[in-house]
């Protein structure tokens, strides 16, 4: 009969770093509190729009309603970073088997959670960027709040957003295949 190898307790000063990792819960907790927040901002925004349904026109409904789209894919991005955050650099959640669990945390680890947190980004831009083009065309180009070369920056920072998430996925990628072939 074979003993199960002896585990020793690790040196002190690696035992301290691995313990840091601790030092994040406050964070996600305080990520928790920023869902909160935005689940109140979304309550505000749609009482906002039942009761002003009969005032609004069709560009004002569209306009709120992706407002409201933009809070859910912020508060969807809050999830991805909470939950694949805590279970990847803090501990496990231990969630197997659970009804409610994410399809997505089976697979989560540091290289997944970027490029899902890079498509988010790119998402959330992309409806904030449409928001931005409905509301300077509905209010034309003498009322609007956005002038045209902030629109051309926001433009910018959109395609900036979309290339970084090609490029993290191409070298994520690129670092698996090599990764796969040195195995």
């Amino acid at each position: 009969m074979t003993q199960p190898p002896v585990q020793r307790a690790p040196r002190p000063l690696p035992a301290v770093i691995f313990a840091s990792r601790w030092l994040q819960v406050p964070l996600y907790l305080g990520l928790i509190v920023a869902q909160g927040v935005y689940v109140v901002l979304f309550l505000k925004e749609l009482w906002h729009l039942v009761t002003h349904i009969t005032t609004f026109g069709e560009q004002e409904i569209m306009l709120v309603v992706l407002g409201l789209i933009d809070v859910v894919m912020i508060s969807n991005l809050l999830i991805m970073v909470i939950i694949g955050g805590y279970e990847t650099f803090v501990s496990r959640l231990r969630l197997q088997g659970h009804p409610d669990q994410p399809e997505w945390l089976d697979q989560v680890n540091a290289r997944v959670l970027k490029i899902k947190l890079a498509m988010a980004i790119v998402g959330i831009s992309s409806i904030h960027l449409l928001r931005i083009f409905i509301e300077a065309g509905a209010l034309g180009r003498d009322h609007s709040t956005y002038t045209e070369t902030g629109v051309m920056w926001q433009t910018i920072i959109h395609v900036v957003f979309v290339l970084s998430a090609i490029g993290i996925a191409a070298v994520e990628r690129l670092s698996h295949h090599a990764g796969a072939e040195a195995h």
